[in-house]
């Protein structure tokens, strides 16, 4: 499958990159999380194995890692640029959007459909629930905003989405799917004594992944 280039104007006169592979007319609008951009190793792996399954999968870059920077924007500037690569997405590819991310990409797509721009699901992997040792500090207002069908990829010992919260305030959620990267940290590393590598917890996710978006297909 081909890699195409693209580029998005997400304020006058200002792009960033987007990467797309084409395949079927439903599309995964990938977005990366805030440490990371979209030539990360993590988001290139979701990106192949879901394209690889015949599903469109565009990744793309927030305008600040586009300049090189290592700082997040203000989430109102993320969302500006997020909402952009999606305009262009349901524009040129499919307006069948599944807005899916890793970290904070995800709790961007999150805001934009509680918001109300139009998705048909969304895939969050490591939602960060809150912030490390804050639990009590959770990012689940607007979660019952959300009508579309949500995926939950959460590791297990992920201590940006400790599981007791988790488990109180997400999996609850009637339109969530839950799926445990079991023994998983924030970027789904596992350890030796798991009896598995980091490569086998990845085929899970990207399966789980394919089986949910076809369910949600059908």
């Amino acid at each position: 499958m081909t890699l195409e280039t693209v580029s998005i104007e997400w304020t006058e006169g200002q792009f960033v990159t987007g990467h797309l592979m084409r395949g079927s007319s439903q599309g995964v609008l990938l977005a990366h999380g805030a440490g990371t951009n979209q030539d990360h190793a993590s988001i290139e792996a979701l990106r192949d194995g879901l394209a690889n399954a015949g599903i469109s999968v565009m990744t793309f870059n927030y305008a600040y890692t586009e300049v090189g920077k290592k700082r997040p924007d203000q989430q109102a500037k993320l969302l500006t640029c997020h909402r952009a690569a999606l305009q262009w997405f349901r524009e040129n590819v499919t307006e069948r959007v599944i807005l899916a991310g890793r970290s904070m990409g995800g709790r961007m797509g999150t805001y934009l459909a509680a918001g109300g721009d139009p998705c048909v699901g969304l895939i969050l992997y490591a939602y960060p629930l809150h912030p490390t040792g804050r639990p009590e500090k959770l990012r689940t207002d607007h979660l019952s905003a959300i009508t579309q069908p949500m995926a939950f990829f959460v590791g297990t010992r992920d201590p940006l989405s400790t599981m007791d919260p988790y488990n109180e305030w997400v999996r609850p959620l009637p339109t969530a799917t839950t799926f445990e990267v079991e023994d998983g940290d924030h970027s789904f590393r596992v350890r030796k004594m798991s009896g598995r590598t980091n490569e086998e917890a990845m085929e899970q996710i990207i399966r789980q992944s394919v089986e949910w978006l076809n369910q949600l297909d059908a």
